[in-house]
C-alpha cells in the first residue's frame, strides 16, 4: 500500500482544518487570491493500488479478514449478569504475517476508569451544553438529574468485562494485555497470510441500565408489572469480545471506544446458543435452528402461515404477552441461531413480548423469502401492531432498487429502551404508545412519525454499513448519511407529507453556525453530529441527484457503489471514485466544497443590467438615446426656475438661436450616415448579414451579477418573469464558478417581446441557499419573524429528533453518543 494512502485516515483531521482556511492550496501562490474551486481531489484522496483502483472498485488483490464465532451464552436474569465462553476462529486473509490480534471490549466504556469517563466534560460543547445554566466565568452550571443517575449507576455497579480464560485449542493460556476498551491477545506463533488460528475467551459483565448511562444496549426495568419485582427487556448488543478489524488502508484498526464513533468489523459466520428463562422470548440475529424446543407447535405454525400471509400473523399475540410477563418461572430454555457472513451478532429478550411476522418476497418467487418480524411489549400496542413490520418490508422494497436484494433470511424491528440502532438482520427502535387515565393506550402523531422513520433508518442500515461493511469508528457519514439520504427516499414514498429531514432547507442553519466542522471529520471529534453525519451529506445526496447529475446518472451510480462494495470495506475514496466513474461526471467540486470545507451556499443576485444592441444606424441608435433620455427625472432646478416662471435665454433672444437651438443633439445629419454606411462596407458577407439579422430580430439583453457570498460553488438555478405573465426557467452549471469562484456575470438574450421583470435564484429551495433574501431582484419586502414562523413549511426530522433529545436530562457530552440515529 502507498505511504500516502496509509497516512491520510491518520491525518485526516488535520486535513480537515487545514482545508477549511481561505486557500485550500497544497502550495501557497504569492500572486493574486485566485482558489480552484474545481482542483482535482487527487493530492488528498489516497493513491489507487492493488487493493483499491482508481475506479473507486476492489481491486485485483483486494482482501479482508474472516472471524466466525462460536458462542454459548447464559442471561442470568435477576442478576442482569451475562456469563459466556466463546470460540474464536481467525482467518487471515491478508499478505501480512500477525503476531498478535486486537479484540474490542466494548463494555469497558462503561467503567469508571475508561477513557470515555474521564474524558467526558461537563455541559457538553464548551462546557455550555442543554444541562448547564451559566456560561463559562458565570454561577457553576445546574448538575442535572440524568448526570447525577448516571454517576450513581456507575458507583454502585461493577462495570466491565471480567476476562477468566483466554486459551488456545490446545487449553493454554495466551497472554493477553487490556488497554482501555482493547485486548491485545499474544500469538503462541506468527500467523501467517492464508493460516488460521482457534482460541476460546471466557467473560461476563453486569448489564448496563440502558436508561441510566445512555447505552446502545442494556436493560430497561418495569417495576409496575404484576410480576413480583417487575419484568425487564434485555437488548444485548456489543457484548461480546470481537476481533478489530485488521484492513489494507489501516492495519489493525485499534481507535479506543468512546461512544460516538461506532465500529469496525469483519464478516463471519456465527454459532450463538442462548440461554435465557423458559417463559422469555428471544429475537436474534440469525435464523433459529431449534424451534421444536423453544416455540410451542401452536407458535411454530402461526409462523408458518406468517410467510405468505398479506398481512401481520401474531406469533406471540399481545393478549399471550400480557398473560406470561405476569408470573416467571424459575426453569431455562435454549435458543440456537446460526448466522453466515455477518459483521455483528445482537440479541433481545424479555417474557413482555409480543411477536409479529409477515413474509416477504423479494425479487420474485424464485428469490429467497425474508420473515420481517416486531417484538414488542404492550407498552407498544396498537401503534407497533400497525406500522412495525409494514415499515420493516417497505424499507426492503425502496432500498433494494437502489442497492441489492435485501441479503439475509430474516428482518426484525424490537422495542426497547435505545431509541434506535442497528445490527445485522435485528434493529432496537424506542417510540411507544401513552397511558390514558383509563387504562386504555393511545399515541400521537409524532410517534407514529417516530415509529415508522426509526424502522426505516435502522433497517436501511442493514444494507449501510451492515453489508457495505463502511468504517464507521472513523466516518460517520459513509453509514449514517448514505442511510439517512435513503430512508429520506423511503419516507416520502410512504408519505411525503412527513417531513423527514434531508430536504436542502434542513440543513442551511448548521451550514452557516460556527459549530460546522467538515463532513470528514473523525467521529468522536465531530461538535454536532446529527447535522453533520446524518442531514448534511444526506442533503449533498439529495442535491447530487435532483440538481447535479440527475436521477438516472445518480441511480446507476449509487447502485454501482453498493454493489462493488457488498460485503466489502469501502472507505470514503472509494464513494467518490465510483460515483465519479460511473457517472462520467467529475464531482471534485461538490466532495471538495460539501465534504472537506465548512462553505455554505450564499449565492446573491446583486444586479440586473438591461441592454440593447448599438445598430450604429444613428436614425435607430439616437432615436433610442432620445427616448432613454426623456425617461430620465427631469432637473429639480429646471423645475422650480419654471414654477418660479424664469424665461429661457434663448427664449427671450431668439435671434441668436441656430440650427442646434432648433435640433437636440440626438438629430441625425448625413455626417452620421456617412459613418454609418462606411462601417457596413467594412464587413465580411456573412458578418454583414449576421449584423443585420440582430439589427431585426432586436433582442433583449440583460446582465445578471452575482456574488459567491457563502463560498461553496453550486449550480445557479434561475426563475425568469416576464411581462406577459410567463415564466422560465434556467439551470447554469456549477462550473460557470471556475474561473472566478467569488464573482461571475451572466448574459442572458430574450425575444423582443419578453420583457423580464423579475429573477429568482434557487426558486425551489434546492441548492440549501442559506439566505434567500438575496435571491430576488428586485428585492422583496421579507415577512416579518412572526410570519415567517407561521409561514415556514414543517421540515423538521422529527423522528431524528426524538432519538437526539428524548433523554433531556443526560447533560454531558458523552450524552449524545446515545441514539446518534
Amino acid at each position: 500500500m502507498s505511504t500516502a494512502k496509509r497516512h491520510f485516515f491518520w491525518l485526516a483531521p488535520v486535513l480537515s482544518m487545514l482545508i477549511s482556511l481561505p486557500s485550500t492550496a497544497a502550495i501557497k501562490q504569492t500572486k493574486g487570491d485566485f482558489e480552484d474551486k474545481f482542483r482535482q481531489l487527487d493530492e488528498v484522496l489516497p493513491t489507487p493500488n492493488v487493493y483499491r483502483n482508481a475506479a473507486g472498485e476492489p481491486g485485483h488483490q483486494y482482501w479482508q479478514q474472516q472471524v466466525d464465532y462460536d458462542i454459548d451464552v447464559k442471561l442470568l436474569e435477576d442478576e442482569r449478569r451475562i456469563e459466556a465462553s466463546e470460540t474464536i476462529t481467525y482467518h487471515n486473509n491478508s499478505p501480512d504475517t500477525l503476531k498478535y490480534l486486537w479484540i474490542q471490549l466494548d463494555q469497558n466504556k462503561f467503567r469508571d476508569d475508561s477513557m470515555s469517563a474521564l474524558t467526558t466534560t461537563f455541559g457538553g460543547i464548551g462546557n455550555r451544553g442543554p444541562g448547564t445554566q451559566a456560561a463559562s466565568g458565570d454561577k457553576p452550571a445546574k448538575l442535572s438529574m440524568g448526570a447525577l443517575r448516571r454517576q450513581q449507576f456507575v458507583d454502585d455497579n461493577e462495570l466491565g468485562y471480567t476476562i477468566s480464560r483466554v486459551e488456545d485449542k490446545s487449553g493454554n493460556d495466551l497472554r493477553h494485555t487490556i488497554v482501555g476498551t482493547l485486548m491485545r491477545v499474544d500469538l503462541a506463533k506468527p500467523l501467517k497470510p492464508g493460516s488460521e488460528v482457534t482460541f476460546d475467551i471466557d467473560f461476563a459483565f453486569n448489564i448496563v441500565e440502558e436508561d441510566a448511562v445512555s447505552a446502545r444496549a442494556g436493560y430497561e426495568h418495569f417495576p409496575d408489572d404484576e410480576r413480583e419485582g417487575g419484568n425487564d427487556i434485555f437488548l444485548l448488543a456489543q457484548w461480546f469480545p470481537r476481533l478489530a478489524a485488521y484492513t489494507d488502508y489501516e492495519a489493525w484498526t485499534n481507535k479506543e471506544f468512546i461512544g460516538r464513533g461506532e465500529f469496525t468489523l469483519e464478516f463471519g459466520n456465527y454459532e450463538v446458543d442462548i440461554t435465557v428463562p423458559a417463559d422469555h422470548i428471544v429475537s436474534s440475529t440469525g435464523v433459529l435452528q431449534n424451534p421444536k424446543d423453544v416455540l410451542t407447535k401452536t407458535q411454530r405454525d402461526r409462523l408458518k402461515k406468517a410467510e405468505k400471509a398479506d398481512r401481520i400473523v401474531f406469533i406471540v399475540s399481545p393478549e399471550e404477552a400480557i398473560e406470561n410477563e405476569k408470573e416467571g418461572t424459575s426453569k431455562l430454555k435454549t435458543w440456537t441461531f446460526k448466522a453466515d457472513n455477518v459483521r455483528d451478532f445482537a440479541w433481545a429478550s424479555s417474557r413482555k413480548f409480543a411477536w409479529d411476522a409477515r413474509g416477504y418476497q423479494q425479487g420474485g418467487d424464485t428469490q429467497p423469502l425474508v420473515m420481517a418480524m416486531s417484538f414488542y411489549p404492550k407498552e407498544g400496542g396498537e401503534l407497533w401492531q400497525k406500522y412495525s413490520t409494514e415499515s420493516i418490508i417497505h424499507t426492503m422494497d425502496v432500498y433494494s432498487r437502489f442497492s441489492f436484494d435485501y441479503p439475509y433470511p430474516v428482518a426484525q424491528s424490537v422495542n426497547g429502551p435505545v431509541g434506535g440502532m442497528e445490527y445485522p438482520m435485528i434493529t432496537f427502535n424506542g417510540p411507544r404508545t401513552e397511558l390514558r387515565d383509563d387504562g386504555s393506550r393511545t399515541y400521537s402523531l409524532a410517534e407514529k412519525r417516530f415509529l415508522i422513520g426509526v424502522v426505516i433508518h435502522e433497517v436501511g442500515h442493514i444494507y449501510f454499513p451492515m453489508t457495505v461493511n463502511s468504517d464507521e469508528r472513523q466516518w460517520t457519514w459513509m453509514d449514517e448519511g448514505l442511510n439517512s439520504f435513503l430512508d429520506g427516499v423511503a419516507g416520502r414514498e410512504w408519505d411525503p407529507t412527513i417531513p423527514w429531514g434531508v430536504e436542502p432547507r434542513d440543513i442551511t442553519g448548521y451550514m452557516k453556525s460556527q459549530t460546522q466542522v467538515p463532513i470528514m471529520t473523525q467521529s468522536d471529534s465531530v461538535l454536532r453530529l446529527g447535522p453533520n453525519a446524518y442531514t448534511k451529506p444526506a442533503v449533498a445526496l439529495n442535491i447530487l441527484r435532483e440538481t447535479i447529475l440527475g436521477r438516472e446518472l445518480f441511480d446507476f451510480a449509487f447502485k454501482e457503489y453498493a454493489q462493488r462494495w457488498m460485503f466489502k470495506r469501502p472507505t470514503p475514496s472509494d464513494f467518490f471514485r465510483t460515483m465519479e466513474e460511473a457517472s462520467g461526471v467529475d464531482l471534485d467540486w461538490f466532495w471538495r466544497g460539501w465534504f472537506y470545507t465548512t462553505d455554505h451556499v450564499d449565492i446573491s443576485l446583486d444586479s440586473v443590467y438591461k441592454l440593447r444592441l448599438d445598430t450604429e444606424d444613428p436614425d435607430i441608435d439616437f432615436a433610442r438615446e432620445r427616448e432613454a433620455e426623456m425617461e430620465k427625472p427631469k432637473s429639480l432646478t429646471d423645475i422650480r426656475n419654471k414654477e418660479e416662471g424664469r424665461k429661457l435665454w434663448v427664449d427671450r433672444f431668439e435671434d441668436i438661436s441656430d440650427f442646434y437651438d432648433e435640433n437636440d443633439r440626438y438629430t441625425v445629419t448625413n455626417k452620421e450616415r456617412n459613418k454609418y454606411k462606411k462601417f457596413l462596407d467594412k464587413l465580411e458577407p456573412w458578418e454583414r448579414k449576421a449584423f443585420e439579422r440582430a439589427v431585426k430580430e432586436d433582442k433583449n439583453y440583460y446582465v445578471l451579477d452575482f456574488s459567491n457570498k457563502g463560498g461553496l460553488v453550486m449550480p445557479i438555478i434561475l426563475e425568469l418573469s416576464f411581462e406577459d405573465g410567463t415564466k422560465e426557467e434556467m439551470r447554469i452549471p456549477a462550473e460557470i464558478w471556475r474561473r472566478t469562484p467569488k464573482a461571475v456575470s451572466k448574459l442572458i438574450v430574450t425575444d423582443k417581446n419578453k420583457e423580464l421583470v423579475s429573477v429568482t435564484v434557487d426558486p425551489h429551495w434546492e441548492t440549501a441557499d442559506v439566505n434567500v433574501e438575496n435571491n430576488h431582484y428586485p428585492r422583496r419586502i421579507i415577512p416579518s419573524r412572526i410570519e415567517a414562523y407561521k409561514n415556514k413549511p414543517r421540515n423538521t426530522y422529527e423522528y431524528r429528533d426524538l432519538m437526539h433529545d428524548s433523554k433531556t436530562e443526560l447533560k454531558t457530552d458523552d450524552d449524545e453518543d446515545k441514539d446518534d440515529e
